[in-house]
């Protein structure tokens, strides 16, 4: 770890409870986690990560999963994305601005595409299995994968944005029920 690393760390320990640090770690999800993950990133025991994971789902924060061998979490993606669709409304960018923004994420995974000849990141991962890539290359798109999975994910939160501008825009005004 990093000196930087380490300080951050130490001065997120000092400066919140373990409380503070689930709820955290639990709004940075970006997969299913454990209690036991949760808390082992948190700096915090088990027992007390798995209650304050329980008030989160009950407040709709997150998500259960007890389908598998152990009990999973997951953050509910569709507020996340309408989250960070309004954090970009609200950031000072112009719709031009995260046009472009969205054309060049695009215009990224056409380039990757076209120079490996894949159509998705699994596709890519699969040439790992060619003899010929040294230990760079390999390293390499495993690493572009992972970013052209992120750009996916950002392309749909900012076209989402770009299409809901006007619904997005910041207003004082309550919101109307309809009946």
């Amino acid at each position: 770890m990093t000196d930087d690393a380490s300080n951050s760390q130490s001065l997120m320990e000092r400066q919140t409870t373990g409380e503070d640090r689930v709820r955290m770690v639990a709004r940075q999800l970006a997969e299913p986690r454990t209690a036991n993950w949760v808390a082992s990133q948190a700096s915090w025991s088990h027992e007390p990560t798995k209650r304050v994971l329980e008030r989160l789902v009950d407040d709709g924060i997150l998500h259960r999963d007890e389908s598998g061998t152990h009990t999973t979490y997951y953050p509910d993606y569709r507020r996340q994305a309408m989250q960070e669709a309004m954090r970009l409304r609200d950031s000072g960018h112009t719709v031009e601005e995260l046009t472009d923004r969205l054309a060049d994420m695009k215009s990224q995974i056409r380039d990757w595409e076209g120079e490996f000849g894949v159509e998705s990141p699994n596709q890519l991962r699969g040439t790992l299995a060619e003899e010929s890539l040294d230990v760079d290359d390999e390293d390499r798109r495993r690493e572009i994968a992972r970013e052209w999975e992120h750009l996916q994910r950002r392309i749909k939160i900012v076209g989402f944005a770009i299409r809901e501008w006007d619904f997005l825009t910041p207003t004082t005004e309550p919101a109307e029920a309809s009946s």
